[in-house]
């Protein structure tokens, strides 16, 4: 039984495909059983014939982010790797949280494709570095924005109630509290969000709800 890994290259650019195929035909390790130009060619190369590695890329006919979860939950021993000039961190995450184990852009050197391709196929996950660190900031400054918004119960309610439009009268008459409470409580939530009035504290609170909102989403993806 052949131990090379069977890699199929999916990509719109003839040139690209035939230049990353002739690359990979001259390594004794790497074989190229199947080549296309669209996420309908992509599903179809891994139901036939189930390359160890899928090379695809973001942007070509039909949509390929549904093509890798609908291999990635039928083909689950077909590896993809992302292979694009799209630097889109929301790409980076599509792909990712669909299923592909590599994000690589183009440009990469010969060597550093097949590495890639290598370490996919014996199970890694691999992203270009530059991305990977960029990606990686982005989930650091999410957990401090997480830290820096961590507002009590009551303070969440009121400042719920603020976004809402409602004065702090209004605010105190609704949840049965005093006004001057009310005005206490929003002097903690303005300082938690480093906010210097109620109209800052506002739209620090709702960008907060919105990237808890996108995370959640994403992070429920199949």
């Amino acid at each position: 039984m052949s131990n090379r890994i069977r890699v199929g290259i999916v990509d719109d650019h003839p040139l690209l495909r035939q230049g990353v195929a002739a690359t990979l035909g001259r390594l004794e390790d790497i074989e190229v059983v199947a080549q296309g130009a669209s996420a309908d060619e992509a599903r179809d190369i891994a139901g036939r014939l189930h390359p160890d590695v899928l090379l695809m890329d973001v942007n070509m006919p039909g949509d390929s982010f549904a093509a890798m979860r609908a291999i990635s939950k039928a083909y689950a021993r077909v590896r993809i790797v992302v292979l694009t000039v799209s630097e889109s961190e929301d790409d980076a995450y599509a792909a990712l949280e669909g299923g592909a184990q590599g994000y690589v852009l183009k440009g990469v050197s010969g060597p550093d494709l097949v590495a890639a391709i290598r370490a996919v196929a014996q199970g890694d996950t691999f992203i270009t570095p530059v991305l990977a660190a960029r990606l990686l900031s982005n989930f650091r400054k999410h957990q401090s924005e997480q830290r820096g918004a961590d507002l009590t119960h009551r303070e969440e309610q009121i400042i719920r109630e603020v976004a809402n439009g409602l004065t702090n009268r209004e605010v105190a008459l609704k949840l049965g509290l005093s006004e001057k409470t009310v005005k206490h409580y929003m002097t903690n939530v303005m300082q938690k969000l480093h906010a210097r009035n109620r109209v800052e504290a506002v739209t620090a609170v709702k960008r907060y709800w919105e990237s808890q909102r996108n995370w959640r989403v994403g992070l429920s993806m199949p």
